[in-house]
């Protein structure tokens, strides 16, 4: 749904940028005081009666608003399964791995099973040991969270995404550049409801 300009509301609830309720005020009022700040007034309730506003750095608020989503997603993440046995060959154990990095690099765990067949399960080492090996060729993408262990004839291994470093956006060169771009959208009357900052030109 295409957001409309703030200013077809009369009166907003608006939130400082200190977090602070300011109360109910006229739109004009709030754009005028995030304007003074320097900050920006992003629409962050549009259902609510009268529709809830908060001043912000609106980069700041994108990243903080990204970074919880991805702890959710972390957190409801999928588990991928992957089965070898003990005596897997060398070049099906390579195609293995590349299917579980692909998965870690989805942001998905990685259930890694060994299975043993008859005597198999007798040499507990070996699958431990194509599990060791597995371990160490992804551990450029993941890391074990749960170490090899031997339940009946299988033999488990956890692994999860490594978090990837340096890719962290610098949140106050961010602020800086998206903030000035969504204001300028929001100008143009283009941004989403959800995501949108309202900072239209305030007549004096």
């Amino acid at each position: 749904m295409i957001n409309e300009r703030l200013l077809r509301f009369r009166d907003v609830r608006l939130i400082g940028a200190d977090g602070a309720q300011v109360g109910i005020i006229a739109t004009r009022e709030a754009l005028r005081m995030a304007q003074d700040a320097e900050l920006d007034l992003v629409l962050v309730a549009p259902n609510a009666q009268p529709p809830v506003c908060r001043i912000v750095d609106y980069g700041k608020f994108k990243y903080e608003q990204e970074r919880r989503e991805k702890e959710h997603k972390r957190k409801t993440q999928d588990v991928k399964g992957i089965k070898i046995s003990p005596r897997i060959a060398e070049h099906d154990l390579g195609f293995q791995v590349k299917k579980a990095i692909r998965f870690l690099e989805d942001g998905d765990k990685v259930r890694i099973t060994c299975q043993f067949r008859a005597r198999e399960v007798t040499r507990p080492e070996l699958g431990k040991a194509k599990l060791g090996k597995m371990a160490e060729l992804m551990a450029e993408y993941g890391t074990v969270e749960r170490q090899p262990s031997l339940e009946g004839r299988l033999m488990t291994m956890v692994m999860i995404p490594k978090a990837k470093t340096g890719q962290k956006p610098d949140g106050k060169t961010e602020s800086k550049e998206v903030g000035s771009k969504e204001v300028q959208d929001n100008r143009n009357g283009e941004v989403d409801a959800a995501q949108s900052v309202q900072q239209p030109h305030v007549p004096e």
